[in-house]
C-alpha cells in the first residue's frame, strides 16, 4: 500500500473559528489600515504604527499604539496572543 497524500478538508468557516475564544491575533497596522478595520477611528497621526487585537475570525477587538499593550489586552481577556505577519 503506497502512502498517499491525505489532506483533511476544512471549510473556510471552520478555519475562521479555529481558536475562537482562545486566540487573539496581534497585527501591526499603518493608520490607513487601522481606519479600515476600525471605522470609528478618526484622528490618527499619519506615519505611526498601530497594533490591532483581532479575534480568530478576524473581528477587531482592540487598537493601541503599543505591541506590549496589545499583548496585555489579549492576556487580560484570557486569550493567547499570536503575532500576524
Amino acid at each position: 500500500m503506497e502512502n498517499e497524500d491525505i489532506r483533511p478538508s476544512i471549510s473556510t468557516k471552520e478555519l475562521a473559528l479555529l481558536g475562537d475564544g482562545e486566540v487573539a491575533y496581534i497585527k501591526q497596522l499603518d493608520s490607513d489600515s487601522a481606519k479600515r478595520l476600525f471605522p470609528t477611528f478618526d484622528d490618527s497621526p499619519e506615519g505611526i504604527d498601530l497594533f490591532a487585537v483581532l479575534s480568530a475570525d478576524g473581528t477587531p477587538l482592540a487598537l493601541t499604539d503599543s505591541r506590549n499593550a496589545a499583548i496585555a489586552n489579549a492576556i487580560g481577556n484570557d486569550l493567547v496572543p499570536v503575532s500576524v505577519h
